[in-house]
């Protein structure tokens, strides 16, 4: 394909000693992310003109034409403008396409930091940039704590059906560094997952993601120059056990051809993450 990368992708580096990954740790204004990570070189080939090759339940991610009614400067300073009326979009968007009886957008993450965020020291989420880690946001586990979080009374009924925690990802201005980059979800078996922790600090409360680790069979991909019109839908679970994909692995990756430095500006994006159910 025409705009592959040849990169690097940050895996989980497991001791192998049966220790549970470190903590993810989530405060009001600080995020500590101290998980060793074993960087590898990996080759992610472009979608561009390919991208209805892709779908939700055959590789975990599907690319999708979509124009919010949404300012791009509202998603930086107005939170309850993303809360009613882009997850209203959102909502809508994805009974659309996959045909659902009923979604709920509960989360959301506006992206416009830079690449090394992380690292600081103050109020870091306010600088929240792109993550370079290979995750996915919810394990099979984490995905019911998020269920009866937002349904206690009904999740017990709730998962006698079909449901899933969907994602629509969205540029806020054309992606020239810290691409998305989307693991083929056949190619990543669950032995390669390993359960880990978010601690939210102020709460107590805990959550729980998937961490990935390096295997040779795993296929990357990513659209070069994303759009804002161009989203892209990343399955975190799926009940349903039939489906050939049922979470799809994630990360922002460098590209060495595009990404000029700072001149170029921090990369800038909007994901809203979703219950669905049929």
């Amino acid at each position: 394909m025409g705009h592959d990368l040849n990169t690097i992708v940050n895996y989980y580096n497991d001791p192998g000693d049966g220790s549970q990954p470190t903590p993810v740790y989530v405060g009001s204004t600080h995020v500590t992310n101290e998980r060793p990570v074993n960087p590898v070189s990996v080759t992610v080939a472009d979608v561009t003109h390919q991208e209805s090759n892709y779908t939700l339940d055959t590789h975990g991610f599907q690319f999708h034409t979509h124009k919010t009614g949404i300012q791009r400067d509202d998603f930086f300073k107005d939170d309850q403008i993303i809360k009613t009326i882009y997850y209203h979009e959102c909502e809508d968007l994805l009974k659309q396409i996959t045909g659902a009886a009923n979604t709920k957008a509960f989360d959301h993450k506006v992206r416009y930091g830079p690449t090394s965020w992380h690292s600081l020291t103050n109020n870091n989420t306010q600088s929240r940039g792109p993550l370079h880690r290979a995750h996915v946001d919810q394990s099979y586990d984490g995905a019911e704590i998020r269920l009866r979080q937002f349904f206690p009374d009904q999740a017990q009924e709730l998962m006698k059906r079909r449901w899933q925690i969907i994602n629509i990802w969205r540029p806020l201005s054309t992606i020239h560094k810290d691409p998305l980059a989307l693991a083929d979800a056949t190619t990543v078996p669950d032995s390669d997952l390993v359960p880990a922790s978010i601690i939210y600090t102020r709460t107590g409360k805990r959550s729980e993601q998937w961490t990935v680790k390096h295997s040779e069979g795993h296929k990357w991909f990513y659209k070069y120059r994303q759009e804002p019109d161009e989203v892209v839908l990343i399955k975190c679970f799926d009940s349903d056990q039939s489906v050939k994909a049922r979470r799809t692995p994630h990360c922002a990756v460098k590209d060495g051809q595009e990404d000029g430095g700072e001149a170029e500006g921090n990369r800038e994006s909007v994901e809203v993450r979703l219950l669905v159910f049929y």
